[in-house]
């Protein structure tokens, strides 16, 4: 990759990049699809792009959905090891998760080159269920509490396999030289002031979450995107959580955060933070020091998700919140800075 490439890929994921990646992708599925007991005429739909691309494909053999990964987000190893989570949560009978379909080999992941490129693939049994929309939860963010706790509870006890690898959503990983998202700063219609006030917000993130620290108690294996978008509800109540491609060592209240992706500045953020913890005290603890740093881990992700919004251009929630979400995050900075010089930690 040349010096120009390594640069774009820090600011532009590939699935947003102008470079016909869709056209590409198509024939990637295609592709894969030759390595399952699968209809081969099945019809793909593409379902989303986001940090990865998701079809729906559809035959005879029934209904499946297929995630081609993006480039240089993860390993081989880190893939198999966000399947080990998901498939040991499901057979404990923590949560339910989507069945993994391996190909007639017995590999859980696919790789296809084409066009020079290395793409992985993932193949999930299709889950039916709806989505529900975060302002419209209701008791669903009880739910979405009790979950988070069950499955924080798991992670404190599981044993690892002994190749498993994920990444953190530390301090460096969240505001470092390598942001995992990008940098706020170069979010759309970031401008020197916004800037500046991000920054103060960032400092004072950083010392807060220094003082926190990464004991095993606050800091483990996390969902990392548990928001109401990726659980399913099907007629009869119940719930499966999808959408482990994010999930790495982080701090367990960065949950609580990642539930109010993309609303944190609205009127009804209190009530559904009150919901979310009600349910996770029913499976999980909750210390006094913990509730201090909630609105500290809802600016982290709110800053985290500028530098999202700036570096996914093509998804759909980019396109839709645009530089609107990044001024709206002015108020959000400024009333989290002034709470905080009045307190010590």
């Amino acid at each position: 990759m040349t010096s120009v490439g390594r640069e774009m890929s820090k600011q532009l994921h590939d699935l947003s990049a102008n470079t016909g990646v869709l056209s590409r992708l198509e024939v990637v599925v295609k592709e894969a699809l030759l390595h399952y007991d699968v209809d081969p005429s099945s019809i793909v739909t593409l379902l989303n792009v986001s940090e990865n691309a998701t079809y729906l494909v559809r035959g005879s053999h029934g209904k499946y959905v297929m995630r081609v990964h993006r480039l240089g987000y993860h390993s081989l190893t880190e893939i198999t090891s966000e399947l080990a989570w998901l498939e040991a949560l499901k057979s404990e009978a923590v949560v339910n998760t989507p069945p993994v379909i391996s190909s007639r080999l017995g590999e859980e992941v696919v790789s296809i080159s084409f066009s020079g490129e290395l793409r992985h693939c993932v193949m999930f049994g299709f889950v039916e269920g709806a989505e529900l929309l975060p302002l419209e939860a209701g008791e669903a963010f009880v739910i979405l509490g009790e979950l988070a706790a069950k499955m924080h509870g798991h992670a404190k006890t599981w044993t690892f396999p002994p190749a498993f690898r994920r990444f953190s959503w530390d301090l460096d990983a969240s505001f470092g030289k390598e942001a995992r998202w990008g940098s706020y700063k170069d979010g759309i219609s970031v401008d020197s002031e916004l800037r500046a006030l991000f920054e103060r917000a960032e400092s004072n993130i950083r010392s807060r979450l220094l003082a926190y620290g990464t004991d095993s108690s606050r800091f483990g294996l996390i969902h990392a995107d548990m928001r109401l978008s990726n659980l399913l509800w099907n007629g009869s109540g119940e719930v499966c959580v999808i959408d482990f491609d994010d999930c790495g060592f982080g701090w367990y209240f960065y949950d609580l955060a990642a539930a109010l992706s993309f609303i944190e500045h609205r009127p009804e953020v209190p009530k559904l933070i009150a919901a979310w913890m009600e349910g996770y005290r029913k499976f999980g603890t909750v210390s006094k020091v913990d509730e201090d740093e909630i609105e500290t881990f809802v600016m982290m992700r709110r800053l985290l998700l500028i530098g999202w919004i700036g570096s996914h251009t093509v998804a759909d929630i980019s396109k839709e919140l645009g530089g609107g979400y990044t001024t709206e995050t002015a108020a959000l900075a400024e009333n989290y800075l002034s709470r905080w010089n009045a307190r010590s930690i």
